[in-house]
């Protein structure tokens, strides 16, 4: 490896130059950053500015190189340089505009910029260069799991790119759900009605395309690997196996219907009280004439459709959410009615909702053609005067109603095919290490009653992908859709989260793509999502590892597994680079080229630290790079301002908290120190999923280290926050300082 050579480079535009003394700047980045080259200029992020730094890089040999002006954030496009190692220090929006305009703040302001220019230089000196870890491979391959509609979408749309996809389905057909109905919910003009729901032409294109191999009755029976080299076995029924490499997965393994017969209330076990795929399949089976009752094969009359039953409930053994397809389902199964038997079709709703571009007009079609909209809420189906009746309270009248009907339909709602959920195994161990017998016994019997594996990964972490909200496998709806918390596998319509057949497309060919940019990523060696394009990935040093496994357990992405000895195994694929393995390694032997124990801890260290004597105190926040680093760059945009004491080092996520950090700060002087991470919990913000949450239990133990420091628990704090909080965080920022001047400055000053 070459010899270190740090060029630092100093910005005088946007205002610096008017407020701060840039000579100063240099000559701090001289004398305690010990930079190679120092120069500094009027606009950094021009022509003329960039060639300055490249030839510097080609001429001088510079190959550490620290900016100092802008955050990190701005102009990345401009200080992008190949073959380097890149920081930057932010003195602009991290000091310029958030300290007021006025001589007697010049003193501080000051110092608040020199102190970004020590840490930068402390961090370069222990960053590298990212290189290859030789794990790199292009597979122009898709494995895709499921035949639905999702399934054969995700297929069509990876051959229109030139990738080849083999689709895997446990059942003898494709079609999936989708391929069980009569008709569908149109995609444009609501108003036409009910439309041919288009599975027989898509698998018509699937049979005539090369691109696609079809296994029907066959399953995953194990997957192994990352993205751009996953091995998959698929197994037939017959027993035979056929193993292909894939770059990447989409699993679109659909949806179930809520067992019926948890609602005996509602009529379940009477033979005309169906649910919509069970009404799908009687108007399927009528093939355009009248739809018959299953009992006794009597033409349907009057049929009552009953919505959200067993869903949006809190009852035990219901669903709590929506399913989202319900009511457009409803409606067009009772324009079914209405064309075919001229029956009387009355949808009984609390709330109707009709999402989508179209669901308005179908809505407006439905009452068009005779359908009848009663909000009301049913309280009961039972068998009267041969055919069945549904009491219900009238919420428009509020009274207590009854109606005849020949047939009742519910609408029961999906449960996701997501398959067991891997985090229960790791609860187990868990709950057993803790000899907690009763949450054991819970355990067991979900592990008892989970269904089978689908992916059968083999993953240290479990088979399948882990469950978010309500046995729905994404990762983050808002942040991140269809991608999944284990790298390069993708999951797309409703196995992902409640939807319709318009949704389900339209989400298979956002996982499609997200897929074949997992491919071509993976073939860089660089990170897919979130720090899309990062080369760098983490290795220990083994000799110092003490195989405790807190990493392999940590780790939100299922990255790490386990050698026959119990020492980590990396896997740079699929590590997306968040850095808690490395805040969770006890004895700190995990790194990243470009991000460390030591890149942070030079950083922290390099702050010049006022004696006791002076009134200054030093505060360090440890802030996520996702969403609080940038609320406070939107706060300084904004105008706020803050105390002159803090000192802001981004991280990559609050979950790469090492906990040395902390104690090396309060050692080195720090009055106080804040960690800003995003929100946890099931509504969950974080870019790395588990990241918040792990660093808040990390800092909950931290209270041991101050009783053993003799110092008080207000000198670390720990907060959620959002990217929007770019009012709030300033605010945090000054409380702190406001709790350092009534408890006292640390006694650990120098």
């Amino acid at each position: 490896m070459s010899e270190k050579k740090i060029g630092a480079y100093v910005c005088s535009g946007c205002g610096i130059g008017d407020r701060l003394d840039v000579n100063q700047l240099v000559n701090t980045a001289k004398r305690d950053g010990k930079a190679n080259e120092v120069k500094d200029h009027p606009f950094l992020c021009s022509a003329e500015g960039v060639k300055l730094i490249q030839d510097d890089i080609d001429n001088n040999g510079v190959n550490r190189v620290v900016i100092v002006g802008c955050s990190r954030r701005a102009k990345t496009e401009a200080f992008s340089f190949e073959n380097v190692a890149i920081t930057r220090a932010n003195i602009r929006e991290g000091v310029l505009w958030v300290r007021p305009d006025a001589p007697e703040h010049a003193e501080t302001t000051q110092e608040m910029a020199d102190d970004y220019v020590r840490m930068a230089c402390a961090e370069i000196k222990y960053m590298g260069i990212p290189s290859g870890s030789g794990e790199q491979d292009l597979t122009r391959h898709l494995l895709v799991v499921g035949g639905g509609i999702s399934g054969m979408t995700a297929a069509i749309e990876a051959s229109k790119t030139g990738y080849k996809v083999e689709l895997v389905e446990k059942s003898g057909e494709l079609g999936g759900m989708v391929g069980k109905m009569y008709k569908r919910v149109p995609t444009k003009n609501g108003l036409q009605g009910p439309v041919d729901t288009g599975i027989a032409a898509m698998v018509a294109a699937i049979e005539a395309d090369a691109n696609i191999t079809v296994h029907l009755n066959s399953t995953v029976s194990k997957t192994e690997g990352a993205p751009g080299r996953f091995d998959v076995e698929i197994a037939t029924e017959s027993g035979s196996t056929n193993n292909v490499r894939v770059g990447a997965i989409v699993q679109a393994t659909g949806f179930k219907p809520y067992d019926m017969s948890q609602l005996p209330e509602l009529g379940a076990g009477n033979a005309d009280v169906v649910d919509q795929m069970g009404f799908e399949a009687l108007a399927k089976a009528a093939a355009g004439g009248a739809i018959k009752r299953p009992s006794d094969g009597k033409e349907v009359k009057s049929v009552a459709f009953v919505q959200c039953a067993g869903q949006r409930s809190d009852k035990p053994g219901h669903l709590n959410y929506c399913s989202g397809h319900c009511c457009t389902t409803s409606i067009k199964q009772a324009m079914y009615l209405r064309e075919q038997n001229d029956a009387t079709a009355v949808v009984l709703f609390d709330d109707l909702r009709t999402p989508g571009a179209t669901g308005e007009d179908f809505y407006r079609c439905g009452q068009e053609k005779g359908v009848t909209f009663s909000k009301g809420q049913v309280s009961g189906v039972a068998a009267a005067n041969g055919g069945l009746e549904v009491k219900f309270k009238d919420l428009i009248l509020n009274e207590e109603t009854a109606m005849e009907a020949d047939l009742v339909v519910l609408a029961t709602g999906m449960v996701a095919n997501s398959g067991p959920n891997p985090y229960l195994a790791l609860d187990l161990e868990a709950a057993k290490a803790a000899e907690d017998t009763a949450q054991v016994a819970v355990l067991e019997k979900q592990i008892e009653v989970a269904p089978p594996s689908i992916l059968n990964l083999q993953y240290r972490q479990g088979t399948d992908l882990p469950h978010l909200k309500h046995g729905f496998n994404d990762s983050h709806f808002i942040c991140f859709p269809y991608e999944t918390r284990r790298t390069g596998i993708y999951a797309a319509g409703p196995v992902r989260r409640p939807m319709d057949a318009h949704q389900a497309v339209e989400d298979a060919t956002g996982a499609t793509l997200k897929a074949i940019q997992a491919c071509e990523n993976a073939a860089l060696g660089r990170a897919a999502h979130p720090r899309s394009g990062d080369l760098s990935y983490p290795s220990f040093r083994k000799e110092g590892c003490t195989q405790c496994k807190r990493c392999t357990v940590e780790c939100p992405f299922g990255a790490i597994n386990e050698d026959e000895k119990g020492y980590p195994q990396y896997n740079e694929g699929r590590c997306r680079r968040c850095g808690t393995c490395m805040g969770a390694c006890p004895v700190r032997v995990i790194s990243f080229e470009n991000y460390s124990v030591e890149t942070v801890g030079q950083q922290l260290k390099a702050v010049d630290m006022p004696d006791e004597f002076s009134e200054k105190p030093r505060i360090l926040v440890l802030a996520c790079e996702n969403d609080a680093y940038p609320a406070l760059d939107m706060a300084a945009a904004k105008g706020n301002t803050y105390n002159p004491w803090t000192r802001i080092i981004p991280v990559r996520c609050l979950g790469s908290t090492n906990t040395i950090w902390i104690t090396d700060a309060l050692n080195s002087g720090y009055d106080g120190v804040i960690l800003l991470g995003c929100q946890k919990g099931d509504n969950y913000q974080c870019h790395f999923v588990k990241g918040s949450e792990i660093a808040h239990i990390r800092m909950s133990k931290i209270d041991d280290t101050l009783k053993s420091l003799n110092l008080e628990q207000e000198r670390v704090q720990t907060y959620e926050v959002s990217i929007a909080d770019i009012d709030r965080i300033p605010q945090i920022l000054d409380d702190m300082a406001s709790t350092i001047e009534k408890i006292g400055m640390s006694p650990f000053k120098f």
